[in-house]
Parts: C-alpha cells; structure tokens; sequence
C-alpha cells in the first residue's frame, strides 16, 4: 500500500484523537480532585506495566508556596530598568509586597518565616467564620462566652446578659481588636476549639502552610505562628467579601451599652479603628486610598500589620511582621514606604513569587456579596471569581477532549471518503 499525504494526515489525526483523551481524563481527574472536599472522584490512570525492580521512593523536596524566590532568606526583587529603589531602613523581621488582583508578590523579605502574628491572625478567624451568621443575627451573650479570654487581651468591651448583633460583634473584632467579640464568635460557631480547627483547615485550603493556630485571636500561645506570605493570603481572601472588606475599612463606630456589674445602665460608647493608617494618631497620618486591614500586638509578636490600599485600578497588600528599629510606630511608617515603593514600582518590576489563587466563597447573601463600585474591592473580588472553580474546569477538559475527538473522527472520515473517490 503506498503511503500517501492523505494517509498520513487520517492517521495524524487519528492518533490526536486516541492520544488526547487519556491526557485530558487524566488531567481532569487532577483538576476535579482538588478543593476542599468537593470535588469529583478522580478518574483512574491508565495501566502501567510494573518494573521489574522498583527504585525505593524517594521523597520529594518541598518547594516554597508562591514560588522559589519566596524561599530564599532575605530581601527579594527583581527591579527592571526605571524602577524605584526600596525603601531604605526597613527593618522588619519579615514582609512582603503584593498585587491583590493579580496575586504578585512584587517584592519580600522572608517571606515564609514563621512568626508570632499577633491579631492579624483574626483575618484568618473572620475568613473562617464571618460568611456563617447574617450581620442582623443577635446573640445574648453568657460567662461561658467570655470564658478563656487571655489575660491582658484586648477588649471591645462586651458583657454578659447584654445582646448584641453579629456585626455589633465583628466592629468589636475589626475595631478595637476585641478578644472577647472573638470569643463570643467562636463560641456561636460551636466552640473555641472547633473554631480553631476549622481556622486551620481554611489556611490548609489556602495554601497558608506556616500557619498553625492555637487560638482565633492571635493571643500569645505557644506554637501560634504564622508569615507575611500567609497573612497577605488571608487578607486577600477576606477583601472579597463585601462585609469583610468594610469592617476592615470602618474608623469609627459606636459599640452598644448595657449594665455594668452594679446593675447601672451604660450608655453606648464610640470605637475607634487601632490600625492607625487607617484612623490616624500619635503621628500617623491615615493612608491615601487605604482599606484596612488589620493590625496587632503582642510581648512576643511586637508589632504586626497588613495593610491595603487601593490607587486607580490597582489595590495592593503589604504585610509587615516585628519591625525591630525601635522606631515609634514603625510598622506604619515601614508598611507606607512599602505601598508607596509598591504603587510606584508595579509596572517596573518583575514578580517575585504569587499568592495561591483564592477563589471567594459563595455568599449566601447575595445583596451583600458585590463590592463597592468606586473602590478597589471590586477588583479584588472579580480577580478572586476569575479563577477556574474545579468541577468547570473538569467539564471543560472533558468537553474539549471530546469535541477534538468528534472533529478528528469527522476529519478521518471524510479524507477517506475523498481517498475511495481517487481509487
């Protein structure tokens, strides 16, 4: 039989038909698999004929979450021609630089070293359990509620017997960096412990892997530990939910009243934000632009911040762990020089690394899911919606596999037909 150009392209197409779907299967199977827990079974691989003598596994070396730079101990960057210079007399233990839309990390300094997060961990805590009660839910708060609030916390100021709404509760949180609204929180979402558990699972699903909680506050227990990869990672998860998102920019807000321990009527009392890039004080001026997000303290954490400001279309994420100059309030000053550098040099440097794509979880509030127009929220959260659920990405390897499949048949099919007309 002679070879002919018609021959040749039936069975060209003939072998992309059979040799692309077990490769689409196998990398939907991958796709679907993923998630946390919900995804579709994984399809088996095809069989592979058993070696005669199995080499012994070996394990596989751990790569660094976000990329290989994120890795390296000390400052990370890769400057293109024009670009800024960095910030001089930074001197954080740890930070990191990233674009909330695109996931970039634009510049870090160890940005994997586990560290005591201090309240920034309540990010973690508001990712975990904010989208689980509706803002109007009220809740009568009781002694078991407030039982095991650290000594020396702060404290919004809640009290047993007094009623509170859900975002009464999360203003406390934001806010005045309440441990007892935590508190509070952790015990309507069940119980403190199971809300830790479910705080470590959410930063499992997000790729936060230097995270282990110990409690939903950030107070300082041995072991709790997180790093300015994972708190970005955090923040931008929370940035896509709307309530999230405006917690975290409120200043101000008056927290109810209630009875004091003599029985007298208290009045309600104003709030103000701690994270002073945002309500300003003792010399720090409020940040153009800023949107939060939260910040901390502890003896062993020092000083702890994530902050996000939003510039045109750009919203970026600076996280700032222990600053170590002595400075007063160093780690506002550093995380501004940091979102200026950042602002001025995004077009003009390359990434670092990436934050793990978040994907926002469903609200089961639609009319409070969107983000403000005007803002830079709405660019987070069409970032976060833009990245590929499983299940769809799964029927779109299938379906592709399947259309190609049609056409190469169809393709062989009539190339014949025309090669039988020429006999």
């Amino acid at each position: 039989m002679t070879w002919t150009p018609t021959r040749r392209a039936a069975r060209l197409l003939s072998g992309l038909a059979l040799g692309c779907l077990p490769v689409a299967l196998c990398t939907a199977a991958a796709v679907g698999s993923g998630g946390d827990g919900g995804g579709s079974a994984a399809l088996p691989a095809p069989a592979q004929p058993a070696p005669a003598r199995p080499a012994p596994a070996l394990p596989a070396p751990a790569a660094p979450v976000g990329g290989p730079l994120l890795g390296r101990p000390g400052v990370q960057v890769l400057p293109r021609a024009g670009a800024p210079a960095l910030p001089k007399d930074l001197s954080g233990l740890s930070w990191v630089v990233s674009d909330a839309g695109t996931g970039q990390v634009l510049a870090a300094k160890d940005a994997h070293r586990k560290l005591p997060p201090a309240s920034t961990l309540k990010t973690l805590f508001a990712d975990t359990v904010l989208p689980r009660f509706t803002a109007t839910t009220t809740h009568k708060v009781t002694d078991q509620d407030l039982a095991g609030t650290g000594e020396g916390s702060s404290l919004v100021g809640v009290q047993a017997g007094q009623t509170y709404t859900v975002a009464d509760l999360w203003r406390g949180v934001f806010l005045a960096s309440g441990n007892d609204a935590v508190h509070v929180l952790a015990h309507m979402n069940g119980s403190v412990q199971q809300t830790v558990t479910q705080m470590q699972a959410k930063a499992d699903m997000l790729g936060a892997h230097d995270t282990h909680v110990v409690s939903p506050d950030g107070y300082d227990y041995p072991g709790q530990l997180s790093s300015a990869y994972d708190l970005a990672l955090f923040a931008r998860a929370g940035l896509t939910n709307h309530d999230f998102a405006q917690y975290a920019d409120t200043a101000t807000a008056t927290f109810p009243g209630g009875h004091d321990a003599h029985g007298k009527a208290v009045p309600p009392f104003g709030i103000h934000n701690t994270n002073r890039l945002l309500s300003g004080a003792k010399g720090v001026h409020p940040y153009p632009g800023i949107i939060g997000v939260k910040n901390g303290y502890t003896t062993n954490a020092g000083n702890t911040l994530i902050a996000a400001a939003t510039h045109g279309d750009r919203t970026l994420i600076v996280t700032v762990m222990n600053p170590r100059s002595g400075t007063p309030e160093a780690v506002y000053h550093e995380a501004a020089s940091l979102l200026d550098w950042g602002f001025a040099a995004a077009d003009r440097t390359d990434a670092v690394g990436t934050l793990n794509a978040v994907q926002a979880a469903a609200s089961p509030h639609p009319e409070v899911a969107g983000a403000h127009p005007h803002d830079g929220r709405g660019q987070v959260a069409d970032a976060a919606r833009a990245v590929a659920d499983p299940l769809p990405a799964t029927a779109w390897y299938l379906g592709g596999a399947l259309v190609l499949i049609l056409a190469a048949a169809g393709s062989i099919l009539v190339l014949r037909r025309r090669a039988a007309r020429r006999r």
